[in-house]
């Protein structure tokens, strides 16, 4: 109980430093907010807490890191836009009563591009990539809570210009398997940069996101809601609507509008379907997605998501699609197994 408590008033101290460092600010490494497993960008992108073992979870919140990923091996690759590719490794191992630790990479390929002088002069080609390595590690507190924490080494390479920095998520997870609930907080990208790409030092992407989720004792449905940016209240984005003849911007709403839009940008809606024990469906809606980067001539699909998981064999698979743009979906695909099943058991 020591433990657990003065790991909950380190992590309010953090909240409370980070929100205020963050307001107004920019922020650098921006490709460690990018989604990078099926499951989670098939449920809005983001999420905190789930009541399943699957040990791509591990990267969103260190704390779902358990016993029963042991031996376990993740990889997932990403069909981004314009070319961009990235995707993941994570392999994790139980240490019964010291913890559990995983180990994994993630690393995004910008591709190939031009070099051209002031002139036009095509001089080269250059490339660009981030990595980030993850080091995590959870231990189960008592039968309910698990706390755990994700160390991030980090390199980029944009250009000529190099970066080093030092990052770490930070979570905490609830679960009563009687009840099917289970609720989750974490820090996210608490970090500074080592090395600058210059001689300027950017602050990282801090998040507060906080998840719950809840499985139906006697229906195949699971559903996910997850708040992010709770450390910042300031996420709506209005669209300005001017009055051509007058002028200025005509557009005001009520205060009553004005809360709730501000709220439900903080909302991820997820939910899983399992008609099979094999086989799971699963849609997700973002609101703040769908306002922000939605064409008002034709809003189609953008903000939603959608993918589903099957077991085959010793395999389970993955495959994920979310609509951040008329342009197209972004596709994610996975797959991992036990590598006791596969080799057979302590063969690695």
């Amino acid at each position: 109980m020591r433990i657990k408590r003065i790991s909950l008033h380190i992590i309010f101290l953090l909240i409370a430093y980070q929100s205020f460092a963050q307001v107004g600010g920019e922020s650098t490494y921006q490709f460690l907010n990018l989604t990078t497993t099926p499951r989670i960008a098939a449920l809005g992108g983001k999420v905190a807490s789930l009541d399943n073992p699957e040990l791509g979870l591990a990267l969103y919140n260190p704390s779902l890191l358990n016993s029963q990923m042991h031996n376990q091996l993740a990889l997932s690759y990403v069909g981004y836009y314009a070319g961009v590719k990235y995707g993941s490794a994570l392999y994790a191992r139980d240490l019964k009563k010291f913890g559990t630790i995983g180990i994994g990479i993630m690393e995004v390929n910008y591709g190939t591009f031009t070099e051209a002088n002031e002139g036009g002069t095509i001089t080269g080609n250059f490339t660009a990539s981030d990595m980030a390595v993850n080091l995590i590690y959870s231990r189960v507190i008592d039968s309910s809570f698990t706390v755990g924490i994700n160390v991030k080494p980090l390199y980029s390479h944009l250009y000529t210009y190099n970066s080093l920095g030092i990052a770490a998520d930070i979570g905490v997870s609830y679960h009563r398997q009687n009840s099917l609930f289970s609720a989750g907080l974490v820090l996210r990208n608490i970090g500074t940069m080592i090395k600058p790409y210059t001689h300027t030092y950017e602050r990282l992407p801090f998040e507060a996101v906080l998840g719950l989720s809840k499985k139906l004792a006697h229906a195949p449905f699971r559903f996910v809601v997850t708040l992010h940016q709770i450390q910042n209240w300031n996420m709506y984005y209005k669209r300005s609507i001017t009055d051509n003849t007058l002028g200025g911007d005509i557009s005001k709403d009520s205060k009553l509008k004005a809360l709730s839009n501000e709220a439900l940008s903080h909302v991820i809606l997820g939910v899983e379907f399992t008609p099979l024990k094999s086989f799971t469906f699963r849609l997700g809606y973002n609101y703040q997605r769908r306002n922000e980067l939605k064409v008002e001539e034709n809003v189609s699909s953008v903000g939603f998501s959608w993918g589903f998981g099957i077991k085959i064999s010793k395999f389970q698979l993955s495959y994920g699609q979310s609509k951040y743009h008329l342009a197209g979906p972004s596709k994610f695909f996975s797959i991992s197994t036990d590598l006791d099943d596969l080799f057979g058991k302590d063969k690695l």
